[in-house]
């Protein structure tokens, strides 16, 4: 069995076999370096030396069939360094893949390239004194031709590389064809998708034939945005990614922070007035601190460069061992608070100990009160709801929105827990509960089974006073009811969120 692989022979990789192969029909072991016996009846049929010692029979081959016996044909006949089967295989190439091809027949060899292959037939064939034939009576002294390994040398390594395609893999800037010029996922990727079954039929009304010709006005714009992208990336060299990556390690945090600034108005300039513009700039940039290093070398009595080159080495030889100190008092820092924790827990008595694993959080500190004097919906609160908006550090319109939202789920349900004051309102928890509390205080909220004497004297006065005073100070004074209330409240505070400040 013949088998011809497509892989080149100077794009091979390490291990891949290349040219023109030979296996055997039986086993498939490669006979193609070594003996094998060919069927001159049975096309392309090859056995092993092993197989045909055993009469293999396969398929339509008997092992009555006349055949031959295929060897290496390693001897030179035109050159000293092409072997017969080399001359053989190039024949056949040209055969079967036309006069000129010499990638195919480079593949089909599998041990030259093709300019050795264009090269050797030019010389040998085309060249030839007794053209169209080559020379016929060539002797050579070496038995053998040289093989690939003797030719590049005993002790090099043949160097073995991969034929890049023109795929989004093989290049830097991932998704770009380098062969097609082209991106995987291009500017208006979509654009296509208009036009891909528009068709102008000669029946179309004049108003459907200028509609289509608006689209197709519309798609050309977009493929010339596309075209000018493509070639502003192009002309400012934006895909050699390592190279540009490599340029700006070399500069320093500030060059890169304003080259970055500097960006947008590269779609404004040319290449060479972008390349000059920030030229200057980073001159610019280099004079600042020139002038400022020799302003802070006058300001400590230097006069000369050698004295300020000096003062440089010495002032990042401190800074050095600053940085050092630093981290060595941090971590002694440490370590001091580690034995300091150990040493009270082991000196504090057995009640101490107790009293110190009962709080499981730190106390916090206290915080100063928020100053809401001048805020937006301050004349809305009373005395008390001002200072418990001071306390808690909210501002006047997240309270009211919190107080309707709380006061208009208790007077739809009839009961309100703490738990379903945290669910509906999302601010912290702590200040959610302090003003669950606050309403439970004033009498706005009855929780069950609570006999606290001040609400129940709030709830025992005439016409639920606490309800009035907050249609008072929503409703401009009039005494509302409970629902008549919620609809007199302003909407605009449900929609703004609610902003506290801790």
């Amino acid at each position: 069995m013949t088998e011809r692989n497509s892989r080149s022979a100077q794009g091979a990789a390490p291990g891949d076999e290349v040219g023109q192969k030979f296996h055997c029909d039986n086993c498939q072991a490669n006979v193609t370096d070594s003996v094998r016996i060919s069927c001159n009846e049975c096309p392309e049929f090859d056995l092993c030396t092993t197989c045909f010692s055993r009469g293999i029979e396969l398929g339509s081959h008997r092992n009555n069939h006349a055949y031959r016996v295929v060897t290496r044909h390693r001897f030179p006949i035109f050159t000293h360094d092409w072997s017969a089967d080399e001359e053989l295989l190039l024949i056949d190439g040209l055969r079967q893949f036309g006069m000129g091809n010499w990638k195919d027949a480079a593949e089909h060899v599998g041990t030259r390239t093709k300019e050795e292959c264009e090269q050797h037939y030019m010389d040998v064939y085309v060249g030839s004194d007794s053209w169209p034939l080559p020379n016929m009576d060539c002797q050579f002294e070496n038995k053998f031709a040289r093989t690939s390994e003797e030719r590049k040398g005993k002790n090099s390594t043949p160097s073995k590389y991969k034929v890049l395609s023109s795929q989004p893999s093989n290049h830097e800037i991932v998704g770009y064809m380098p062969g097609r010029l082209e991106f995987e996922t291009e500017y208006e990727n979509e654009a296509e998708q208009v036009i891909k079954d528009m068709m102008i039929n000669d029946d179309d009304s004049p108003e459907e034939v200028e509609l289509k010709q608006i689209v197709l006005r519309i798609y050309n714009n977009k493929l010339d945005r596309r075209l000018y992208r493509k070639g502003f990336m192009f002309d400012r060299g934006l895909l050699e990614y390592r190279k540009n990556q490599a340029i700006e390690k070399k500069r320093s945090k500030e060059e890169r922070d304003l080259l970055n600034k500097i960006k947008v108005f590269a779609r404004m300039q040319t290449k060479d007035d972008f390349e000059a513009f920030s030229e200057g700039l980073l001159n610019e940039l280099a004079l600042r601190h020139r002038i400022s290093q020799l302003q802070e070398w006058r300001r400590n009595g230097i006069t000369t460069l050698d004295d300020g080159a000096q003062h440089e080495t010495e002032k990042s030889q401190r800074l050095s061992r600053r940085a050092t100190t630093l981290r060595d008092s941090a971590h002694l820092l440490e370590r001091l608070q580690k034995i300091a924790s150990m040493r009270t827990v082991r000196d504090a008595g057995p009640a101490d100990v107790h009293s110190l694993g009962s709080h499981k959080h730190p106390i916090r500190k206290s915080i100063n009160p928020l100053d809401i004097e001048g805020a937006d919906g301050i004349e809305l609160l009373s005395e008390s709801e001002k200072e418990v908006c001071a306390r808690l550090r909210i501002f006047p319109r997240p309270y009211l929105v919190v107080k309707e939202t709380l006061l208009t789920e208790y007077a739809r349900t009839g009961q309100l827990k703490r738990r379903q004051a945290r669910d509906l309102v999302k601010i912290d928890v702590n200040k959610t509960s302090r003003l669950y509390d606050f309403f439970v205080e004033s009498g706005w909220i009855k929780v069950p089974g609570r006999t606290d004497a001040y609400s129940e004297t709030i709830n025992r006065s005439s016409g639920n006073t606490a309800f009035n005073e907050f249609g008072n100070n929503v409703g401009g004074g009039s005494s509302l009811g409970v629902s008549s209330m919620y609809h007199r409240a302003p909407s605009a505070l449900l929609d703004n969120p609610i902003k506290t400040e801790y």
